[in-house]
């Protein structure tokens, strides 16, 4: 099951230094989620980060720096899939170039699960779980989950509400991985947070992959 963390919508101050304590402690997949920074700032964002490391980033915009710096991939927004040609022409060219180049989405609900005829190599679901509550938000629920996981034709990442209590639930429902945002980065210690939710997973036998 996979660990992922989405980075801060807005560029804190001691980021770039937590992601790089972050990806030394054993994170293998950070999604950049920047949507208002422009190309510039992002290479510059990138050039902070020892290339070692490059190839866990996966970004959601700007997305020839993927080549560029040699990064994992590229996440598709749903502006991205509104221009539908536009962006598979652009993701032509970029898989010719690099042909190993992860490629992955986001549903916003259960029912583009069913709609959905594309492949990618995983697709975040949610927001699932309420932040305040921990149960499920609207729209979601533990048949609907489970049916939706196993017709899914991508493995679908628990996105929203993650957290240190829900990781075995997710992995119950049968998610091929969970997302965390604000669980980490809202935390008094963010490197701590990953750590313990590494920890859970190993306390359940979860592999991470």
């Amino acid at each position: 099951m996979k660990l992922l963390l989405i980075s801060p919508s807005r560029t804190t101050e001691k980021e770039i230094q937590q992601v790089i304590s972050f990806f030394e402690h054993g994170l293998r997949v950070y999604h950049l989620r920047k949507p208002n920074m422009s190309t510039r700032e992002m290479k510059e964002y990138l050039k902070k980060i020892p290339a070692a490391f490059h190839n866990r980033i996966i970004i959601h915009s700007h997305h020839k720096l993927a080549s560029q710096f040699n990064l994992k991939g590229i996440h598709l927004t749903r502006i991205h899939l509104k221009r539908r040609f536009r962006t598979w022409w652009r993701l032509r060219t970029l898989l010719l170039k690099k042909p190993g180049l992860v490629v992955t989405t986001s549903f916003h609900k259960i029912g583009s699960v069913y709609s959905n005829d594309q492949n990618y190599h995983y697709a975040f679901l949610g927001t699932i779980f309420d932040k305040v509550s921990g149960k499920y938000n609207v729209g979601y629920s533990e048949h609907s989950l489970r049916a939706g996981i196993e017709r899914s034709t991508n493995p679908l990442i628990a996105r929203g509400g993650t957290a240190l209590e829900n990781v075995a639930l997710c992995r119950d429902l049968g998610f091929s991985g969970m997302v965390f945002y604000s669980g980490i980065w809202k935390a008094e210690d963010p490197l701590q947070k990953l750590c313990a939710i590494k920890d859970k997973f190993r306390e359940l036998n979860i592999e991470e992959d």
